[in-house]
């Protein structure tokens, strides 16, 4: 289903729907930009480009670029250098979500968290009790 809002780039009313996330004339811009990186990544001695380089000479935004990466728009199977932020902790990945490391923390707390849990119900479901003995 369609939403009206606000595009996020230029401010202007527009129809949003699982294609675009921003009006028509951004979406035109952005389409421009776009080809603008794939003539520049396309050709062979730009294939091993960095983040940087690819900003730098195509003048993109960094955003821009890391959207499409995420979105698979550009693959970095055939771009090595190429990825976008964790969400955690901002170091450039190149699929998912996470890094490993955020990954691997993550489960890491799960699994305390867990290990907790199953203690404090071996606590509640345990009772002892005392009987005293008279003397």
């Amino acid at each position: 289903m369609s939403d009206i809002m606000n595009c996020p780039r230029c401010n202007a009313l527009f129809m949003k729907n699982k294609i675009r996330e921003v009006c028509e004339n951004c979406f035109k811009e952005e389409e421009t930009m776009y080809d603008t990186v794939y003539r520049f990544l396309k050709k062979r001695e730009n294939r091993a480009a960095t983040m940087e380089t690819v900003i730098n000479t195509t003048g993109v935004e960094e955003e821009l670029l890391y959207k499409w990466v995420k979105k698979g728009r550009i693959q970095t199977k055939l771009f090595p250098n190429l990825g976008y932020p964790c969400d955690k902790c901002g170091k450039i990945i190149t699929s998912g979500k996470l890094c490993q490391e955020c990954s691997d923390g993550l489960k890491k707390d799960l699994k305390q968290f867990e290990a907790n849990n199953e203690w404090k119900e071996k606590l509640n479901t345990q009772r002892t009790y005392y009987t005293m003995r008279d003397k």
